[in-house]
């Protein structure tokens, strides 16, 4: 379960993803349009985990992008930082791109293990009031076979669709895909040619 506060954000999540996205040669140019996004949970209750999809005006591609929230630096991840905010509950937050950020990483490899499900979220006012549980805008499941050697999570930045040149292999490899209104594809695989 998640716990999530409807709380200020400066800068707003969105600005963040606007700023470092215009920095990846990947991510095309025009004004970003929200998709949505998932949440994964912390054992730990420590690191935040969350992906947004978002898209291009214009574009049909969706890109994704998975973030770690976290209460203090995480050594050695500085090229890896998205940016600070200042969280109107929790205070001073640092964002790093999750692939650089182990907590997350294991999330994502837990869940492509078929170990770990998506949060459910629950929404709390700034003074810890319960609101009640929020519906997923993103569905995240796994697909595909478990695999029979150790592999590596694969972050797809630009969801893929395997029905695309060059992409169907990914439909039969281990897989999370993710489903939201008008569309779906995937969001991460498991590498078994790069094991970790």
């Amino acid at each position: 379960m998640a716990t999530v506060y409807q709380a200020t954000l400066v800068p707003s999540k969105q600005e963040l993803l606007e700023s470092w996205l215009a920095q990846q040669p990947w991510s095309g140019e025009g004004e970003l349009v929200r998709v949505g996004a998932y949440r994964y949970d912390d054992p730990d209750g420590e690191v935040g985990v969350e992906g947004h999809l978002v898209h291009r005006d214009g574009s049909d591609q969706v890109l994704h992008v998975p973030m770690s929230y976290r209460g203090a630096p995480l050594e050695g991840a500085e090229p890896y930082l998205i940016g600070t905010v200042d969280h109107s509950v929790l205070g001073q937050r640092w964002v790093y791109d999750a692939m650089a950020d182990p907590v997350a990483t294991a999330c994502f490899q837990r869940a492509l293990d078929g170990l770990q499900q998506q949060a459910e979220v629950h929404l709390y006012e700034e003074d810890g009031q319960y609101i009640g549980h929020e519906a997923d805008e993103v569905s995240v499941t796994v697909l595909g076979p478990l695999a029979d050697q150790a592999g590596r999570v694969q972050v797809h930045r630009v969801v893929a669709d395997p029905e695309t040149a060059g992409s169907e292999h990914l439909a039969e490899s281990r897989r999370l895909w993710a489903t939201w209104p008008g569309g779906g594809g995937i969001i991460f695989s498991l590498n078994t040619d790069d094991p970790a």
